[in-house]
């Protein structure tokens, strides 16, 4: 079971809340202790843009991974928690909404609260003193808080503050991170093309040639026999294309980046709280 002191040590570490399908949900942002026996009851995580928001989730069921809190729930169920002012004390009303939220069995502050106004005016019409002077203490205070602070009315929702009321109203801020989009690279390979060429080439071929026996060249046939069996034989010649190939450089190759700049509309929902003035001489909504 996770008590204090093991919270504690992964605040101080910069701990992560992860949700049970193992995505992180954002980092550990504070420890809510019962006011009773000090033990954790829940944490607050950073879910926000920049972890400007915080969501509370039970610490019970959860338990330790390394630096991380894993609790029991997925990140969506935590990012829809009720929206609570993390201001370091949660009223009952406050914690009855995220025990619903979570579907947490255990009895609520709020109903430890009627058993113990039942118990008061039970013990109030018997007559106890101590119950009728704590409640007639309770009011006396009160009135004289009021009274101290010039105050015309009181608060009926909870706890008088002061003579005004705060009107709130969420601001959407949107930024940018630095994420890895993909990846490029470069990649060699082999291809066969069928290259065809036409070659000129040459070749030599027979041609009989005849001539008549004149006085020019009588002398040169009459030398020899007069009669006789005589071969003569000529060489032929002819191109043939012969084929090199050679490797040569043709052009270089590299990967660059250049940014470029886009532009991305946010849609988001903000809450603006209105207060509406009644009983005055004219209604007004601020």
């Amino acid at each position: 079971m996770l008590n204090r002191e093991n919270i504690e040590d992964l605040l101080n570490r910069n701990g992560n809340v992860v949700g049970s399908d193992g995505e992180k949900i954002g980092s550990i942002g504070q420890l809510y202790a019962d006011d009773d026996t000090g033990e954790p009851t829940w944490v607050t995580v950073k879910t926000g843009l920049f972890g400007t928001s915080q969501s509370f989730v039970p610490v019970e069921g959860a338990h330790t991974q390394g630096d991380d809190l894993v609790v029991p729930y997925t990140k969506e169920h935590v990012k829809d928690a009720p929206r609570v002012d993390v201001d370091g004390h949660l009223t009952p009303e406050e914690e009855d909404r995220l025990y619903t939220h979570y579907d947490r069995g255990a009895r609520t502050y709020s109903d430890a609260r009627d058993d113990v106004d039942l118990q008061g005016d039970a013990d109030l019409n018997a007559g106890t003193p101590t119950a009728g002077i704590g409640r007639d203490r309770d009011l006396t205070d009160r009135d004289l808080t009021d009274r101290d602070r010039g105050t015309v009315g009181h608060d009926t929702s909870g706890p008088n503050t002061d003579d005004a009321m705060t009107r709130s109203e969420e601001r959407l801020h949107v930024g940018t991170e630095r994420e890895t989009a993909g990846r490029a690279r470069l990649r060699k390979y082999v291809t066969t093309e069928h290259v065809t060429k036409t070659v000129p080439v040459q070749r030599e071929e027979v041609r009989l040639e005849r001539e008549p026996v004149t006085d020019a060249n009588r002398g040169d046939a009459m030398r020899g026999p007069d009669i006789s069996e005589e071969e003569h034989e000529v060489t032929l010649h002819e191109e043939r294309p012969v084929v090199e190939k050679e490797t040569v450089p043709v052009e270089r190759v590299r990967l660059d980046k250049d940014v470029v700049q886009d532009e991305v509309r946010v849609d988001e929902e903000v809450r603006k709280e209105h207060i509406d003035a009644d009983g005055v001489d004219r209604d007004r909504r601020l």
